[in-house]
């Protein structure tokens, strides 16, 4: 039996233009009146889908999904030009206020949590409370750990690794983030869709503590392969477009804000250190960790926390 309340339809979409360049797909669930709530994605790259909705009743919640700069149905695709974390922050306010929005629940797992993290700390006064899941803190040993060799990761999948290396030559082994990301941007056009192919499965293939097809199937496709390759390559060179510890450094801005951490004890793309680091500076937030669960908002234990977190907050704040 799922944890998830039951499919709903979204009340009404639009595109949002924040810039010249990009527009964004915004859509309202819910109940006009309920406490609003702002769906974060994950990623970089990735996208809503309709799923998502279902983490939040819908009798109590306004609830906003928005796929991000080059994501879902987001336009231009995949587009790199001005799409940074402080772009994502400042889209959210333009969002928030056009939405006539004071305060909302910022809920978001892996880049969401990420994302979450720095729209907080950045507008803590618009944060009525948040519910972070698979923690991502974007440090450089959190990029390291996942896309690095020499860093643990290869031992526990050997097999997957081989086919995460396959595209890049050995003597470009020494950055792989590097090596993927110049083959991302260039020109050759199978290259771009076989770099993009593999940089996705291997996510997609170390997404669940068991393997699933609907979550291989999604992140393969080559429309949402392309934009989660690329953007995540983009932000991972820049390193999240954060300074070194930064999301840590800042968390007395969130300090006083309810929520709900929660990770799975088996996130092999986010080890659960990243979790324990974040409760230790923002101890007012519940922590779960999810004893059957790895890294995905797929699997059954993290959808009954989410669930669980989302109806303990409505009847928190109301």
């Amino acid at each position: 039996m799922s944890a998830l309340y039951p499919p709903i339809r979204d009340n009404g979409n639009f595109y949002l233009r924040v810039d010249d360049v990009h527009e964004l797909y915004v859509e309202e669930c819910g109940v006009p009146d309920g406490l609003p709530v702002v769906f974060l994605h994950g990623g970089p790259g990735s996208g809503c889908e309709p799923w998502h909705r279902q983490f939040f009743d819908p009798n109590r919640y306004r609830i906003i999904l928005f796929d991000q700069r080059g994501c879902g149905r987001s336009r231009p695709h995949a587009s790199l030009e001005r799409n940074t974390t402080w772009d994502l922050v400042a889209d959210m306010e333009l969002i928030r206020e056009h939405l006539g929005i004071d305060q909302w629940v910022l809920f978001g797992g892996s880049w969401g949590s990420t994302l979450a993290l720095a729209y907080a700390e950045t507008h803590p006064e618009r944060v009525a409370g948040m519910i972070l899941r698979g923690i991502f803190l974007c440090r450089q040993q959190d990029i390291d750990w996942f896309y690095q060799l020499g860093q643990g990761i290869e031992r526990i999948y050997p097999d997957y690794w081989q086919d995460y290396l396959a595209p890049i030559p050995e003597a470009e082994r020494g950055d792989m983030v590097k090596a993927y990301y110049q083959r991302l941007i260039g020109e050759n056009e199978i290259a771009r869709m076989q770099a993009a192919k593999a940089w996705s499965t291997w996510e997609a293939r170390c997404a669940n503590l068991q393997q699933k097809e609907a979550v291989l199937s999604h992140f393969t496709d080559p429309y949402t392969a392309m934009s989660v390759a690329r953007i995540e390559a983009h932000y991972f060179i820049n390193k999240g477009f954060l300074a070194p510890d930064q999301l840590l450094k800042n968390a007395a801005r969130i300090a006083h804000l309810p929520g709900s951490i929660i990770h799975g004890r088996y996130d092999m793309i986010c080890p659960l250190e990243q979790a324990v680091a974040l409760h230790e500076v923002w101890s007012n937030a519940d922590f779960h960790i999810i004893p059957d669960s790895g890294h995905a908002a797929s699997e059954a234990g993290i959808q009954q926390a989410l669930v669980q977190a989302t109806d303990a907050l409505v009847e928190h704040l109301e």
